[in-house]
């Protein structure tokens, strides 16, 4: 969903490396936040920012009125179910790695 007139010549792979570092840049930013916030504040700052960003996206999509109309309930089922399927694969990465302990500098025991 993009006004570039460019990006929609990248291929899969190119799409999928430019919304990885997108994220990481996020999570970078994220990152640096919790040296001052909790790390639940974070997550539902991000949440926010995303729900604020993606329906100032689906406006700017509209010509009028009746169109935001027409398009929100189908803008608001993909966008959770875009959600629902990346926490889910995110959820599922992180099981997979709990036995390597690779995250384990990064779950914290302690109240945070």
């Amino acid at each position: 969903m993009s006004d570039k007139p460019g990006d929609a010549e990248l291929t899969d792979e190119e799409l999928d490396a430019q919304l990885r570092e997108i994220a990481d840049q996020f999570i970078d930013l994220a990152n640096q936040q919790a040296e001052r916030f909790h790390k639940e504040n974070i997550s539902q700052g991000l949440m926010y920012a995303a729900a604020r960003f993606n329906a100032f996206v689906v406006a700017s999509h509209a010509d009028d009125i009746a169109a935001y109309d027409q398009e929100r309930d189908r803008a608001i089922e993909y966008f959770v179910d875009q959600y629902r399927q990346m926490f889910t694969t995110n959820l599922d990465d992180y099981r997979n790695t709990f036995e390597d302990l690779k995250y384990a500098h990064l779950m914290s025991s302690r109240p945070n």
